[in-house]
């Protein structure tokens, strides 16, 4: 069959890898793409959110599968765009409704649907400018650190944690003030919980799911995660302190009840749920949402997986996911993010990227990179994910550090302590 993968970021490229895998596939297209998409498959210059574009493609390229990498597409509910056109409802598309996409579209929606079904999280009041004074004193009854999320997307840059109240008031008043555009409109105030982060990423039909690898990623630009909210430095799967029991704790509190959660409100939801957790002492809490695979997550998830994945999304669409089974590799997956100078506030773009064709026994994916004059160079922020394998995160975390330090850009910058916490 012929599919189109919607993105342009490491977690496309490893999509387009790991589908490129499955003999069901046919040709392979990915709007827009990057310079290791274009590698694999045939880029198209069209934009995640021009529906029209996409349904012309798709029309003309005979596409039988999209498959929805970054969250805006379905926010504007690209699912729903194809659901409702006569020429486009019988193709298979990855990812949730426009409703189901509330979930990672508004913070303030996530929580009341954890609320309604009874999902352990962060206790949390929503404020909007009208009600800035009652934030503030909101904020005066928490004890610090004080957790401020902007409740529309702000590019996984719009949640603040910060120690002083003062400087909190005063943010609650930046970001109520525009600060993030309309994602800021509503601020969610939580409180902090203390704990140690992991991801859970579960691939659902709407009615059955399939619990796919923890992952561990690494948000701050500094070491021993400090200094700025990045995309992402870095991630590591399975998560050695998820055991079986804690694993269990996750799925009968957290994933039945998300899903089951899905089925009784009636929301169409066929692609990934990826939630963020915290283990706060033996109890997993659910952070937040995403209606997709995460970046770098994806970078250590999906390589995990051996099942073949297009015939899981098949499953996906005909609401028979309960049918597959589901195997993983067993040993441990880890990436390094390496990013522009800069990064994440401003960077230069078009630093040509040499050593590429040296790595040897990693898997590097493509997040923001381009061709030029027949070289890759660098195109965003994050440019290039280093994914290595090992009997544990230790021994696989070394084999992407000898490989990161065979390439080489102008200013290029990277973690080298990913994994320090575990």
């Amino acid at each position: 069959m012929n599919i189109l993968i919607l993105g342009s970021g490491g977690r496309e490229h490893t999509f387009t890898y790991t589908i490129k895998q499955s003999p069901l596939a046919g040709n392979v297209f990915v709007a827009p793409g990057n310079a290791g998409t274009a590698q694999i498959a045939t880029n198209v210059a069209i934009s995640v959110t021009d529906f029209p574009a996409i349904k012309e493609f798709v029309i003309r390229e005979n596409i039988e599968m999209v498959v929805v990498g970054p969250e805006d597409p379905l926010v504007q509910g690209v699912y729903d765009f194809f659901r409702d056109d006569e020429q486009l409802k019988n193709v298979a598309v990855i990812g949730p409704s426009k409703e189901g996409a509330t979930l990672e579209g508004s913070k303030e929606r996530a929580k009341e649907f954890m609320m309604a079904h009874n999902i352990p999280t962060a206790a949390y009041e929503a404020f909007t400018p009208e009600t800035l004074e009652a934030g503030q004193k909101f904020l005066e009854t928490l004890n610090p650190p004080y957790v401020l999320k902007a409740d529309g997307l702000a590019a996984g840059k719009g949640v603040l944690i910060i120690q002083d109240l003062e400087e909190a008031k005063k943010e609650l008043a930046a970001m109520l003030g525009g600060k993030f555009g309309e994602a800021s409109n509503t601020v969610v105030i939580e409180e902090f919980l203390d704990g140690i982060e992991l991801s859970v990423f579960v691939l659902t039909d709407g009615k059955s799911y399939k619990v796919l690898p923890t992952a561990k990623d690494y948000k701050r630009i500094g070491e021993g995660d400090k200094g700025l909210n990045t995309g992402g430095m870095g991630a590591i799967s399975p998560v050695p302190f998820a055991d079986d029991a804690f694993m269990k704790k996750i799925e009968d509190r957290i994933v039945k009840p998300t899903v089951d959660g899905l089925a009784k409100e009636n929301i169409e939801y066929k692609g990934f749920i990826f939630i963020g957790l915290i283990k706060v002492g033996d109890d997993p809490k659910v952070i937040e949402y995403n209606v997709r695979m995460g970046d770098p997550e994806t970078e250590v998830v999906l390589p995990r997986i051996k099942s073949d994945l297009v015939e899981l999304f098949q499953a996906v669409s005909k609401e028979e996911l309960h049918t597959q089974t589901f195997e993983l590799d067993e040993r441990s997956a880890t990436t390094v993010m390496i990013v522009s100078g800069g990064y994440p506030e401003a960077y230069e773009k078009g630093k040509e990227i040499s050593g590429l064709e040296t790595i040897e026994d990693s898997l590097v994916f493509h997040a923001g990179t381009t061709e030029k004059d027949g070289k890759v160079v660098t195109n965003g922020g994050r440019v290039i994910a280093v994914t290595s394998f090992d009997k544990d995160f230790r021994e696989a975390l070394k084999t992407s550090y000898k490989n990161v330090k065979k390439l080489s850009f102008d200013k290029m910058n990277y973690r080298t302590d990913i994994g320090f916490d575990l």
